[in-house]
């Protein structure tokens, strides 16, 4: 299959890293930096400890795949996945701390954040609603304005983005269900998570090849994606990221950072 010629034959691949913390571990990092070319790094929040923030750094600027500071409530127990009515004030301090703690191991690591990227919870209210969103653009806008913010194609977060002037870049999920409005089925809904990887395959050449992915009432949703997540604790992440990158291959489709496109500092 060739891509449509009205969309981009190039897409980025990104994965959820640096999930473990202490003596847990979660996912296969190692494996994953060799598929994906941007890794959306914890940042100590939802999980994550210096010691595997840095390894993972280390190894992302070792493959050359780019470095995302993946951000989240503040919310280690619940694994960033519960919802947190955080003031907007104390919520842009609290992104502003955590991309500069792992921009302090990506530039050891020789390397450097290079797009934010917001985590569970946080994801899916940023997505709905203009406060949080907004709070989460400032704290980018004041850390380093050159930093595009990744999101979910068509939300409030990526509106928000592109009004302040900084870099919107939408994203489709390889191995999530989507609603009919384009917005991610809830992990608390049976099938939310899809495991089958010839499924997800098809799923991701359809999206970047033609646009759309089919929603869980059968309908199908116009998604425009620059990047694509298999996230990194899905049982059987490392076999659906490698069919992923596989079938897009043999797409024709070319997988780069999205950030090779975007202007350095």
């Amino acid at each position: 299959m060739s891509p449509d010629p009205g969309l981009t034959a190039t897409v980025d691949l990104n994965s959820d890293l640096g999930e473990g913390f202490g003596r847990w571990t979660l996912g296969d990092d190692d494996a994953m930096l060799d598929l994906v070319t941007s890794a959306n790094v914890a940042c100590g929040f939802h999980a994550g400890d210096p010691s595997i923030l840095r390894r993972v750094c280390d190894r992302a600027a070792e493959r050359g795949v780019a470095i995302g500071a993946q951000v989240s409530y503040r919310d280690l127990a619940g694994f960033g996945r519960r919802h947190i009515d955080v003031d907007p004030e104390e919520l842009t301090d609290e992104v502003v701390y955590q991309i500069g703690a792992l921009d302090g191991f990506a530039r050891i690591a020789g390397s450097r954040v290079s797009y934010v990227k917001p985590h569970g919870a946080l994801y899916n209210d940023a997505a709905r609603s203009e406060q949080t969103a907004a709070a989460i653009v400032r704290a980018v806008a004041l850390y380093d304005r050159a930093l595009p913010v990744l999101g979910l194609a068509g939300s409030v977060l990526l509106e928000q983005t592109a009004a302040q002037g900084l870099t919107a870049v939408p994203e489709a999920f390889a191995d999530r269900a989507y609603t009919p409005e384009g917005l991610l089925v809830s992990r608390r809904e049976p099938g939310a998570v899809l495991h089958d990887v010839d499924e997800v395959a098809a799923r991701c050449v359809q999206l970047v090849t033609g646009g759309t992915v089919r929603a869980v009432d059968g309908s199908t949703v116009a998604v425009r994606a620059r990047s694509l997540c298999v996230h990194g604790d899905t049982p059987g992440a490392v076999d659906i990221a490698r069919a992923v990158r596989r079938a897009l291959e043999e797409a024709g489709v070319e997988l780069r950072p999205f950030t090779a496109a975007t202007p350095a500092r």
